[in-house]
Order: C-alpha cells, then sequence, then structure tokens
C-alpha cells in the first residue's frame, strides 16, 4: 500500500477545465494526506489562445509538468497529431514524476492522450463529468472512452451514473458528487461591471448579449451554417453581443475567424474575448440578459446565475438540461424567436425558479472524499466488467 501522503496528479488542458478544478484544486490543497501537483498541457501552452499557463502558475497551485503537444492546425489530421503528440509528452512526464491517482476531468482529446499515456504506467485515473452526453461533438465518444480507462467516477448527476454502471463500471467505484463548477460560486469576488469593462473592453453599463458558439465537431461544416445564421439573428440586435473566441477543436481557428469577422462589421456593438478565466467569465454570465450558443457552459453553470439560455443545434444534444435553457435548431428565425422568449417576463420568471440539475455545490469534498477511499482500498488499476442495473 502507498504511504500517505497520496501524491494526486491533475491534468489541465484549457481554461475551461482550470476554472472547474478550482474547488478541487482549493479541497486537495486542505487535505493533509494529499500532496497534489498540476500537468499543464494543451491550450494552456498555446500564445494563439493566451498562453493561459500563465494564470495556472499565478493561481498559486503547484505545477508538477509542462507537455507540449498542440499543433498549429485544427484540421482532422493536425487534431490526429495533437492526440499523438501529446501521448508522447505525458510518457515523458509519467516517467519524470509517476503520481499515486491522475484526476481527469470531461472529454477533451488532449484528457483522452493523457490518460492513454498513464495506461502502461498502471496509473489509476479518477474521472469527473463523466457519463454524460454531448451527441454532436466528438467528445462524446472520448468522454465514454475515458469512462473505460479510468478506475473511479465523478459523475455529476444520477442519470450520468446510470450511464457509467450501464459501461460495466462497479457501483462501488462510482461516486455522484455533482458538477464542481457549481462550488463556491457565492464565495466568488465577482468582478464589478466597471472592472469587467476595463478588463475585457466591454460595455460599461446596460444588458447585452453573451454568445459562446464552439465548432460541432462530427460535422464541422455545419458550424458555419449555424454560425451565420446566428450573427443574423443578432446583427441588428438593440443589444451589445459579447463573443468569447472557440477552442482548439477541429475548425476552431475558422470559427474564430469568422468571430473576427462579425467583430469588423459592426465594431460599435460586437465583442470578442479571449481568455476570461473563471471569474471574468462567471461575471460576464452574471452580468448578461441572455446567454446563446451551444457551450456546455450554458447547460452547466448558467442556471446557477438565472441566465436564460438559447442553445443552438446538437453540440449538446442528450445532456440533461434545467429550466433555463430554450433549444433550437440552428437557422435565424428560430434563434431569432428564441431570443425574444429568453427576454420575455415568462421565462426570466422560469429562470429565476430554474434549480440547477448538476448538483448543490458540495463537489469537491465527496470528489476527495471518493479518492480517498479508493486509494485506501488499494484497488489499484485491476477492474472486472460488473453486471448491474438489472443486466
Amino acid at each position: 500500500m502507498t504511504t500517505q501522503p497520496w501524491s494526486i496528479g491533475v491534468i489541465t488542458t484549457s481554461r475551461a477545465d482550470f476554472g472547474i478544478y478550482r474547488s478541487v484544486l482549493e479541497a486537495l490543497a486542505a487535505a493533509p494526506d494529499m500532496d497534489y501537483g498540476l500537468f499543464v498541457s494543451g491550450m494552456h501552452l498555446s500564445p494563439e489562445f493566451g498562453l493561459t499557463a500563465k494564470l495556472v502558475e499565478e493561481s498559486g497551485h503547484p505545477v508538477w509538468d509542462n507537455v507540449e503537444g498542440l499543433m498549429s492546425s485544427d484540421s482532422e489530421v493536425g487534431i490526429a497529431k495533437s492526440m499523438g503528440l501529446t501521448t508522447l509528452g505525458f510518457a515523458d512526464a509519467f516517467a519524470r514524476r509517476r503520481p499515486d491517482a491522475l484526476i481527469i476531468l470531461g472529454d477533451r482529446f488532449e484528457m483522452h492522450a493523457a490518460a492513454l499515456a498513464a495506461l502502461p504506467f498502471r496509473i489509476p485515473l479518477a474521472h469527473i463529468h463523466g457519463g454524460e452526453e454531448t451527441e454532436g461533438a466528438i467528445d462524446n465518444v472520448l468522454r465514454h472512452s475515458l469512462t473505460k480507462l479510468s478506475n473511479i467516477h465523478f459523475p455529476a448527476t444520477e442519470l450520468s451514473a446510470r450511464r457509467i454502471r450501464a459501461m460495466g463500471e462497479g457501483a462501488d467505484r462510482v461516486v455522484v458528487s455533482g458538477a464542481p463548477a457549481l462550488d463556491g460560486l457565492e464565495k466568488i469576488p465577482f468582478l464589478s461591471r466597471d472592472e469587467l469593462a476595463r478588463r475585457f473592453n466591454l460595455p460599461e453599463v446596460g444588458p447585452f448579449i453573451l454568445a459562446t458558439y464552439h465548432p460541432v465537431t462530427l460535422e464541422p461544416e455545419r458550424s458555419f451554417a449555424e454560425l451565420d445564421a446566428l450573427w443574423q439573428a443578432v446583427r441588428d440586435d438593440p443589444e451589445p453581443i459579447v463573443f468569447t473566441r472557440a477552442n482548439a477543436d477541429t475548425a476552431g481557428r475558422a470559427v474564430n475567424q469568422k468571430l473576427e469577422a462579425f467583430v469588423s462589421e459592426r465594431p460599435d456593438r460586437t465583442y470578442l474575448v479571449g481568455t476570461m478565466g473563471a471569474q471574468g467569465y462567471f461575471s460576464a454570465m452574471r452580468a448578461a440578459s441572455v446567454m446563446v450558443g451551444n457551450s456546455s457552459s450554458g447547460i452547466l453553470e448558467a442556471a446557477s446565475f438565472d441566465l436564460p439560455v438559447v442553445n443552438i443545434g446538437d453540440r449538446q444534444s442528450g445532456r440533461e438540461r434545467s429550466t433555463n435553457v430554450i433549444d433550437v435548431n440552428g437557422d435565424e428565425a428560430a434563434i431569432r424567436a428564441a431570443l425574444a422568449e429568453a427576454r420575455s417576463p415568462t421565462l426570466q420568471a422560469r429562470a429565476k425558479a430554474s434549480k440547477n440539475v448538476y448538483g448543490d455545490g458540495n463537489a469537491a469534498s465527496r470528489i476527495v472524499a471518493g479518492l480517498r477511499t479508493f486509494l485506501e482500498a488499494d484497488h489499484g488499476v485491476a477492474k472486472a466488467f460488473s453486471l448491474s442495473e438489472g443486466q
């Protein structure tokens, strides 16, 4: 059995997952029997995506290694090569430092590369946010693959837990934790409207639309049609629109080029921001009148801000929703109508009354406790296929 304190590595590949990890990292830092550190990779190390490794360093959490691997290409070939290079990079990183367990999150291809590299090292994997469905994205396959690579699971909801158990994972390895991004939201030092405007060059007063749109990775060509429809639906809207840049997915750079073109077409009322960090992005969600796009943040976190969401297309199909979300197909008329509905007193009231289906804000304590129980049992990486749920 491993001598305490246990060595816990945490894989972070983007500003998004690092923000979600916030409470988990704080819980690890407070645990006397856990020695933890970050393996930083993916978009964090790319100047094109804001070199957000600086934010990780400034957080004060220990960084154990930086793992390069992301190519400056979002073509199918470029993404596949990035997966291979990232796997090679993590192989070297784990040879230098081999933790007792690794925490991974979600569905990114860089996260999957790290998990594959960990397999020959027999490092147990603790997976957060498994069991969810995003039918319009290649991430769906990666997420379920990560479930089968992992040894203990922390799904956000009971439905996700049932899916994990249906994949043959033992019930004693599945702990419904809730979504860690919801932990401590009431304690976040939100930016004032003045500070939000100053830091990110956003409108100083008045309502605005927050738009976060990522490529539909199973059908990249659909992304451009949906994005054009979104722009046509909002270009003449009286409210300013704040776009956030897309991730390093297939066609992500092309999406960002389109967003830049939108800004140049209506520069006085259209804004494009890159790295905001959790504090900045949540402050923008708190100040916005409505959110539109296809981001998981509209599904997972927006309900906690009483924010109405217009969710476009199939990227998030299959995910559980709170009652603040309106689902529409990707055409201009549908998006325009949904935006009008989202601003109606009925929907505004529904958003305020909405209970977030992704948890109660105590995920981190459950994750650290579940990981401790797993390590104390000294399971290692061995596991059996479990027939459960009446199979």
